[in-house]
């Protein structure tokens, strides 16, 4: 099975949708995914990813189903000063990274800023989501791999968020997540392809082959450049 999680095109957050550059993104995305041969589609609830799966439901003619855990984790927020609050994955990975033992897959929650129990057990429920949703598709979580109940070659893309993508992608690499949140980003209509890789009958493992891909983007012509809190003081 191949999984490709893409985040939804440039938003327009006041109204939840994608502004009039995410709109080309959106169907320049749409174009793309065209020649991957997808057999499902499932998106996010809100606005911003629905408008951008649209494009790609329409060239396709593909019936979506919406997932509501996949919206974005919108209430994980922290206050870290100077910065102010923020999404717990925009925490800058200095902090992250000041420890002199960083975080583990397991107890990444123990250490400050993360050593919230609002953290912690909204991830307990993500990482159920995710499991019930591998398990539909014929792969049964156990411990940090896949048992094969089904073998599954279908090509499946589900439109989400950056925070919740990457948080995600956390949980099927068995990675810990302050590490995934201050060391990757995703761009608007990036495309993440996740592989579960299959070495024997019995088990799978899932292998990033691809990350936060936009050359869709290059390919129309359309502006590729950092948004949000990323900075550079070069």
């Amino acid at each position: 099975m191949r999984l490709y999680i893409i985040r939804h095109a440039d938003p327009d957050y006041p109204n939840n949708t994608i502004t009039d550059q995410g709109h080309r993104e959106a169907e320049a995305l749409a174009k793309r995914l065209a020649t991957v041969g997808l057999d499902r589609i499932y998106s996010s609830p809100l606005g911003r990813a629905l408008d951008t799966m649209r494009y790609t439901t329409d060239r396709l003619g593909l019936e979506p189903t919406v997932e509501e855990w996949t919206a974005e984790l919108s209430e994980w927020r922290l206050d870290q000063t100077p910065w102010g609050r923020l999404a717990a994955w925009d925490i800058p990975g200095e902090i992250v990274r000041a420890r002199r033992e960083g975080p583990t897959r397991d107890e990444w929650h123990l250490a400050p800023p993360f050593d919230t129990a609002l953290l912690h057990e909204e991830f307990a429920v993500v990482t159920r989501h995710s499991d019930a949703f591998i398990a539909r598709h014929g792969y049964d979580r156990e411990g940090g791999r896949y048992r094969i109940a089904r073998p599954n070659r279908e090509r499946i893309a589900v439109f989400c968020h950056g925070g919740f993508g990457l948080t995600w992608l956390a949980h099927l690499l068995e990675i810990p997540l302050p590490l995934v949140w201050s060391g990757f980003w995703l761009p608007p209509s990036s495309v993440t392809t996740v592989l579960f890789d299959e070495r024997s009958r019995e088990w799978a493992a899932p292998r990033c082959i691809g990350l936060g891909d936009v050359s869709h983007l290059y390919a129309a012509g359309l502006p590729v450049q950092p948004r949000g809190i990323l900075a550079n003081f070069d």
